[in-house]
């Protein structure tokens, strides 16, 4: 009995002593913060997922999933033009080079009243600087007044008056730049000596695009010939161009850069085109092999395109027979060239 009685005293000590720990339940506190228990669970759950990453070999566990990248933005279409200015070290070279060695077709203005023989000197001494200054070959004025003559009948076929015949020569003599030469001569006798001045400008074209590039003021300091006033001013001209001639390459260089940064421009003319799905498809596949392709124009009749690449025309022909092979335009073939432009037959 006294082993039972020791027993239940000491249960309800230990009855008590639990009762004084706990202490009265305290009414609810509306000012408190709220409780911050639930937020234990989610800090257990990263951790987890955390350790699941390092297992699972993520980069940083530690930080939150990025969002994958778009498809687009993996695989970028092959129509998407490369970004305007981003040349790649081949292109770069491609460019330095082009631009060193750019062919010039110099000629003169014939809606202005100039003597023939003056018109003559002035290209002739442009000429002059480029061949002795520079190296580089020219296309001389006679050359460019026989093709005059004998290029007419092919230019009205080929154009039908769409551009003028001086520009088609300068494609069709593959010339990067075409400069016109403007002025007028102001004449003076005193003293039975004779002087000559010239004023006027060096325009510079884009050949391909017969896009006016900019212009160089001509001028020149009083000339003078005891002899002949035809000397005097024979004298202000090549005075005025050899002095304009240096200004006038470096321009032309710096805006024939400019005027790349898409690439340089080819128009090809496909004869032929009744499938417009087909050429649809001719023009993604050559969108795969230059920088970008711009469709000008489309008719069962013929489409017309501009690409803009970086490469040799040979090489550039080479790639539009592959892109025709792509679309199924196994007979494409070439029906001429001039310079940049390219006529072909669909064979459809």
């Amino acid at each position: 009995m006294r082993i039972i009685r020791n027993a239940t005293i000491l249960l309800a000590m230990a009855s008590l002593a639990a009762a004084c720990a706990s202490g009265p339940a305290s009414a609810p506190d509306k000012t408190a913060a709220p409780a911050q228990a639930p937020a234990a669970a989610p800090a257990g759950n990263e951790a987890k997922d955390r350790a699941k990453a390092l297992v699972q070999g993520g980069g940083d566990a530690g930080s939150p999933a990025q969002p994958e990248a778009s498809a687009a933005a993996k695989n970028p279409s092959p129509d998407q033009p490369a970004a305007a200015g981003q040349l790649t070290p081949e292109e770069q070279a491609y460019l330095d080079t082009y631009l060193s060695h750019l062919n010039y077709m110099v000629y003169y203005n014939e809606d202005a009243k100039v003597d023939p023989k003056l018109a003559k000197a002035a290209v002739s001494q442009a000429n002059r600087y480029l061949i002795e200054r520079l190296g580089l070959s020219v296309v001389d004025f006679d050359q460019i007044e026989r093709n005059k003559k004998d290029q007419q009948t092919a230019y009205e076929s080929e154009t039908d008056g769409s551009i003028d015949l001086i520009q088609y020569l300068a494609q069709k003599l593959n010339a990067d730049v075409y400069v016109e030469i403007d002025f007028a001569l102001t004449n003076e006798t005193r003293d039975s000596k004779y002087y000559a001045s010239v004023q006027g400008s060096m325009k510079i074209y884009d050949t391909s695009t017969a896009a006016l590039l900019g212009s160089i003021v001509l001028a020149s300091q009083t000339a003078f010939s005891p002899n002949s006033a035809e000397a005097a001013s024979t004298n202000a001209v090549a005075g005025s161009v050899w002095a304009a001639m240096p200004k006038m390459v470096a321009q032309s260089k710096e805006l024939v850069k400019n005027s790349l940064a898409r690439g340089i421009r080819f128009e090809v003319v496909v004869q032929k085109t009744p499938d417009s799905r087909q050429i649809s498809q001719f023009r993604r596949a050559l969108a795969k092999k230059v920088r970008e392709v711009e469709q000008v124009s489309y008719s069962a009749d013929s489409t017309k395109l501009y690409l803009y690449s970086f490469m040799k025309g040979d090489k550039l022909e080479d790639a539009i027979y592959d892109a025709a092979a792509a679309a199924g335009m196994n007979d494409l073939n070439l029906v001429y060239s001039r310079g940049k432009s390219y006529t072909f037959d669909s064979g459809m």
